[in-house]
């Protein structure tokens, strides 16, 4: 199966804390939460969170099925099987889709009554996903990528960053130490799209989260970077651990690319009189 709804009921099952578990995928951009499913709930499986009990039913969010190897497997005997749900998008309390919205919807679905891995027809399936898509969570700081659970598993790629990029006061820290242009390619949003990009940059943390200690603290002023989308990207693409500044700046050299900045409208216009006094234009 493709899709899953999995029911919860907070005044029966009070094992995580719902409001920090929505911020910290606000923040990082997923939640991992040992769930149990019935045995025939496939790895890969979309997950979809649904209230149950005396708030619900209502549509809360979308995760990802994968496997537990610090659980127990089970086996076709068993009536459950411990999996771990990667949650990447999740409403509030309070702001789930109601009820009525979802029998209006999709009325095959029997959301009174959902399990712990019911299977969601293909038909339902996709009215889920643009039901989710019209009242699921606002888009993120990356408008280009699909909300969370909108588009079919085959189509949608995960991208892992680390939690500290997306920590507002670490990115201040880094801007303020760094500035806003790229520190790889040089360039800057702030002069190709003027005010628009105005503060505007990612930041990259040098070395991955994962080969930290638990008791790492972080230095905005050493540990992170402000790269551009571009540079970002190639500095994540294709490998485990990044590639440094200092790389990138080497492949774009040796690819023949100059480091500089965007030429401002008042350098074309002393360009553009320098070449009538020449008698070149």
């Amino acid at each position: 199966m493709s899709a899953v709804i999995l029911g919860w009921d907070p005044s029966r099952w009070t094992q995580w804390n719902y409001p920090a578990v929505v911020e910290q995928v606000a923040v990082s951009g997923v939640h991992l939460e040992p769930w149990s499913v019935r045995p025939d709930v496939a790895a890969g499986a979309d997950a979809w969170l649904v209230l149950q009990g005396t708030r619900g039913p209502g549509l809360l969010g979308h995760g990802v099925v994968h496997p537990d190897p610090q659980l127990p497997a089970g086996g076709p005997e068993t009536s459950m099987v411990r999996v771990q749900v990667a949650f990447d998008a999740l409403l509030p309390l309070g702001d789930q889709v109601p009820a009525n919205v979802l029998r209006e919807a999709l009325p095959g679905v029997m959301w009174d009554t959902v399990g712990q891995g019911d299977p969601i027809a293909p038909g339902d399936e996709a009215g889920l996903r643009s039901l989710w898509a019209e009242f699921g969570p606002a888009q993120g700081p990356d408008p280009t990528l699909p909300t969370p659970g909108t588009c079919p598993g085959a189509a949608v790629f995960r991208r892992t960053v680390n939690r500290y990029e997306n920590d507002p006061e670490a990115r201040r820290a880094c801007i303020a130490h760094r500035g806003t242009s790229c520190a790889a390619c040089g360039f800057s949003f702030e002069a190709a799209y003027g005010e628009a990009g105005t503060g505007f940059i990612d930041v990259h943390h040098v070395v991955p989260a994962s080969q930290l200690g638990g008791s790492y603290q972080l230095d905005p002023l050493t540990d992170l970077v402000p790269l551009c989308a571009n540079c970002h990207a190639m500095a994540h693409y294709g490998l485990s651990s990044p590639r440094s500044v200092a790389e990138l700046r080497r492949i774009t050299a040796s690819a023949g690319y100059l480091r500089g900045s965007t030429v401002t409208s008042d350098e074309l216009e002393a360009q553009q009189i320098a070449r009538e006094i020449l008698g070149h234009d």
